[in-house]
This record gives structure tokens, sequence and C-alpha cells, in this order.
């Protein structure tokens, strides 16, 4: 049995979030019934799903895109305001797609779409630990002292602590410093707040990985599927999460 609310994420209909809230508005109808409940539980395979009276096919082929997004895109499906979006430098797959977290419109580098909602949701909730990995250029070079306020937290603008962080110096020059950072976390522009937090701000970031993904010689703007072992670890870190199906009719 599986949670309706994580049936419509895996079939790419919205975000977990999403999709509890349009279970919630009366939207979603299992065998014909409204459920209101995002937590219900169905056996996918035995019912028909319908959002909108549109019926949902449950059993929709994952797809696993890695994107090295350029700046000036935004890490969106839509954008109100007509900015550049990331689907613009992915094809039409012939499904609805959605990034695995967010990279901000200055950042570059690795960003994963899918329509595995719950891929999605394992490899962004921090209590799975899955680690990103970025490269900073920051002004100034960050002494021993700094670079051990990083490892251990800091204090971000929203007053949150960071949680540790593995930091590295990578290189150095006159005014500035390569920095290697690895973080559990995925707050909004957390890692240049944590380099303002030490006086040392980012003049340009790139993530290199999510979790074992690694961007590698993709070049800035292009995409790739994912290969087959990259497809099974994301499988094995999704059945680490404990959510495996079960079988049969619904449960309260």
């Amino acid at each position: 049995m599986e949670r309706l609310q994580k049936i419509l994420a895996n079939a790419g209909v919205a975000s977990r979030r999403a999709s509890a809230e349009m279970i919630k508005e009366g939207r979603v109808a299992v065998d014909g019934e409204v459920i209101l409940e995002p937590g219900a539980k169905f056996n996918p395979s035995a019912c028909e799903i319908r959002v909108d009276g549109k019926a949902v096919n449950a059993h929709e082929k994952k797809i696993y895109i890695m994107l090295n997004k350029p700046k000036g895109y935004i890490s969106t499906v839509h954008d109100p305001r007509g900015r550049r979006t990331i689907l613009d430098l992915v094809p039409n797959v012939g499904t609805r797609l959605f990034p695995v977290g967010r990279l901000d419109r200055d950042t570059e580098g690795l960003l994963l779409l899918t329509n595995d909602g719950h891929a999605t949701h394992v490899l962004t909730h921090p209590r799975f630990g899955i680690y990103k990995t970025y490269l900073a250029v920051v002004n100034g070079v960050p002494d021993e002292d700094r670079l051990n306020l990083l490892r251990n937290g800091v204090r971000l603008l929203s007053g949150h602590i960071s949680s540790p962080a593995g930091v590295r110096l990578i290189a150095v020059s006159e005014d500035c410093a390569l920095v290697e950072i690895k973080i559990g976390e995925g707050r909004k522009r957390q890692v240049r707040e944590m380099f303002d937090s030490v006086g040392h701000p980012v003049r340009s970031l790139t993530r290199t990985h999510l979790g074992e993904l690694d961007i590698g010689d993709l070049k800035v703007g292009s995409w790739r599927y994912l290969t087959a072992a990259e497809e099974d670890w994301i499988r094995n870190m999704a059945a680490r999460s404990g959510e495996g199906v079960e079988s049969c009719e619904r449960t309260s």
C-alpha cells in the first residue's frame, strides 16, 4: 500500500507537497470517490485514480535527467515573470519533469530533473543525509578558524544554525580562494549565506555532486540521461527510506 500523495508524486503529477494540497482541495478521486486525506493508502495497481477528472498513470516510466545548469536560469518549471527556466534547456520527454531541489539563478552546476516524486523526496529531505557538494570561489582567503566555523555550523539570516559541513580549501590566489563545501541541507542561498557569515562572500558557485551523482565533464548548459548505475543508486536511496510498496486495497 502507498499513500495517495506519494502515488501522485511518483506518477509525476506534482511534488509531494503540491499533491497533498490537491487532495485536500478535493481534486483527486479514487475509484470514483473523492479522497480528502493525503495519507490514505491504496494499491496503485488495483484502483483508478483521477485528478481533475483526468486519469493518472501510476506506472509511468521514471525518467532522470542530469543538467549542468548555467547562470541566469530559474530552477522551476514555470516562471510567471517570463524569465528563462531550466525546462528551456532540456527536451520534451512527454511527461512532467520537476527539479530535485533548486539552484539559485546565479549558481551553476548539477541539477537533477525527474518525474519520480518519491526519489525527489528522499534526495532532498535532510533526514536522509544526501550530501550536496559545491565549489565556491570566495573573496579573500579564509583561515583555518573560519573554515572550522563553517564546518561546525554558522548562523544564517533566518536564525537557523547550519548543520556540520565538510569544508576543504582547494586553491588560493592573492585576493580569492577556491573552497569545496559539502552540506546535507538545502536552504535557500545557504552556501552563500554561510560564506557571508565568515566574511568571505561568494564570487561564483557551482554544484558538482548530489550524493554519488557527479557532474563530471558535462558542459554548462548540456544535459544527459542518468546511467543505469546512477539510476540504481537512486533506487537504493529510495528503498532505504523504508517506504516500500505493500499490496491490496485501501487502509485508513
